[in-house]
């Protein structure tokens, strides 16, 4: 059983604040979803409008076209995994999983097998036994996963499920979701604030800022082709690097000049901009780091950050603004040294004042 998830024209309120403002979005069934957007941006309290646990102040929520919005959240076929676990601490796993479905009397074989099918996928089985208090974080958040598994929902709602994990914890869980999401084929929906999650885990990821919907793609769509310069600062580690440009049309494409003097020949063709202020926006794959003398422009080494396979270099230029370059991961650059910087204009983005993107056609 799957859902095919219709929030239409939705509002939300806490008194005089604004939290969502007239949203829509259309989720198909099996997909999975990620919400992704800072702290306040709505995304929690959308996900839990979805699950019953926010009432709608106007708009519709609808799963598999019937309307959900004004049904108690056991009613809407939905299971809702929490940032805290939420598990009974004086309860076994076993009876952690089996809560919801006595509940609701189902059959004590039915739960046993359901129980038996969840702990063998997340290998868990090994745990039933055990109290709360005897697991691990990541234990733990596998139990809670397991809860919503055998209640065999039409749709998975993730509420920041890894933020209590240490790091190598959050690797794991996320490839555990990944698989999980393939054998069961169900529709998810996962909230967070972590863009390296979202890349990783998302069929679709839905950008929010500031009460609304900033951009809706696939993940590598929202990373090369950002609608808003909001999106292109957000997604991707390190953020893109801005700098004010001066354009200038030739006879085919844009050339924009920034810091420095420096001249970047982008792929933006000359007949899409209007006349007015721009800023460049280049990430710091496209910044190559070159020796003193052979690139756009010299600047001096700040920072390094050695990540292993790729050394992330932060050059100030003559101006005093700071921006990402990209290095080997053996690269023998250092702190002071005075560097040249080659910009990959064809990969280059303009946003014009009102923060809206401009790229390459095709790119």
């Amino acid at each position: 059983m799957t859902a095919k998830i219709d929030i239409i024209n939705v509002s939300k309120q806490f008194g005089a604040l604004t939290v969502l403002d007239n949203l829509s979005l259309s989720i198909p069934a099996h997909e999975f979803v990620v919400f992704l957007g800072p702290s306040g941006c709505g995304k929690s309290t959308l996900l839990r409008m979805i699950a019953g646990l926010e009432s709608v102040d106007s708009g519709e929520i609808r799963i598999n076209g019937e309307r959900i919005d004004h049904q108690p959240p056991g009613k809407r076929g939905v299971a809702m995994v929490f940032q805290s676990y939420a598990l009974y601490p004086h309860m076994s796993v076993r009876d952690n999983m089996a809560f919801g479905l006595e509940n609701i009397a189902t059959d004590k074989s039915v739960i046993d097998g359901r129980i038996t099918e969840a702990a063998r996928m997340l290998e868990i089985g090994h745990l039933l036994d055990r109290k709360p208090g005897q697991l691990s974080g990541g234990q733990r958040q596998r139990v809670a996963i397991g809860r919503a598994v055998v209640k065999e929902p039409k749709a998975f709602l993730f509420d920041e499920p890894l933020s209590n994990l240490d790091a190598a914890l959050r690797t794991r869980t996320r490839i555990e979701l990944a698989q999980l999401h393939q054998r069961l084929k169900s529709t998810m929906i996962f909230v967070t604030h972590d863009q390296i999650e979202a890349m990783t885990l998302a069929d679709r990821i839905v950008v929010m800022n500031n009460r609304k919907i900033e951009q809706i793609g696939a993940p590598m769509e929202i990373y090369d082709r950002p609608n808003t310069r909001f999106v292109a600062g957000f997604v991707g580690a390190p953020a893109m690097n801005f700098l004010d440009a001066a354009i200038a049309r030739g006879a085919a494409n844009v050339t924009a000049t920034v810091a420095d003097g420096i001249s970047v020949e982008t792929s933006i063709a000359a007949d899409q901009l209007a006349d007015g202020k721009y800023t460049l926006g280049i990430r710091s794959e496209d910044v190559r780091i070159v020796g003193a003398g052979q690139g756009h422009a010299d600047a001096v080494v700040d920072v390094i950050e050695r990540l292993g396979e790729r050394t992330l270099v932060y050059v100030r230029l003559g101006d005093g603004q700071q921006i990402v370059g990209h290095d080997a991961g053996n690269s023998r650059v250092a702190v002071g040294d005075r560097v040249g910087l080659s910009f990959d204009g064809s990969k280059s983005h303009l946003f014009d004042e009102s923060g809206r993107a401009w790229h390459a056609r095709g790119l």
